[in-house]
């Protein structure tokens, strides 16, 4: 038994509907999502692909059907291979996607995260809250029709809500957007910087100035 790039081809003689997916890295593959739990288990115990790196997800724009991506990364401890699973959302407007929670715990976090940014459903979730964002925040960051900008939007906590009046930016991108300056051989200069960094300049002065 190996996790290599011939998994793709093993997995499709097990779940007929799954196809190999297009990657510059390593092997992935296209499932349908009512059969994505079978086919990560199927990974974990027959594959030897036992340690999950990341869940996440895509948004490819309002105009594109199906709009959502759910991705679970995984790695093998014993042959230390990678391989990429990926299932379109059924719904465009309400995205649900299968916990994967029993099969790793670390899928707890991962899936809150890809919850509060995309706005993608966990069913079976243990604890499906927002993890970055607060609890009652309108909007997902993460989709394509968020402004790159930001939203301003009130904020439940009184300091939180001061540091925003005072900066007069829409939350959560204080001074963006965010720029990097082109052909800079410093890679520390070439880091990108808010155009506006006011804030940051006030934050860092010494108390007696």
């Amino acid at each position: 038994m190996t996790a290599s790039a011939d998994v793709t081809a093993t997995l499709q003689g097990k779940f007929p509907q799954t196809t190999p997916r297009a990657s510059g890295d390593h092997p992935a593959i296209n499932v349908p999502l009512s059969e994505a739990v079978a086919v990560l288990t199927s990974l974990r115990d027959e594959h030897a692909f036992d340690f999950l790196v990341d869940v996440t997800g895509a948004d490819w724009g309002v105009d594109a059907s199906p709009r959502f991506t759910v991705f679970w990364h995984l790695f093998s401890t014993t042959s230390h291979a990678y391989v990429r699973v990926a299932a379109d959302c059924t719904n465009d407007t309400d995205p649900v996607a299968p916990t994967a929670c029993d099969l790793w715990p670390a899928a707890n976090w991962h899936e809150r995260e890809t919850y509060d940014l995309l706005g993608i459903k966990f069913s079976q979730h243990p604890d499906l809250r927002r993890i970055l964002m607060w609890d009652g925040y309108p909007y997902h960051p993460l989709r394509k029709d968020f402004p790159l900008a930001g939203i301003d939007t009130p904020l439940p906590d009184l300091e939180v809500g001061e540091i925003t009046k005072a900066t007069a930016k829409p939350a959560p991108m204080v001074g963006g957007p965010f720029v990097a300056s082109p052909g800079e051989i410093n890679l520390t200069e070439a880091e990108p910087r808010a155009k506006d960094e006011s804030w940051t300049e006030r934050r860092e002065k010494p108390a007696s100035e």
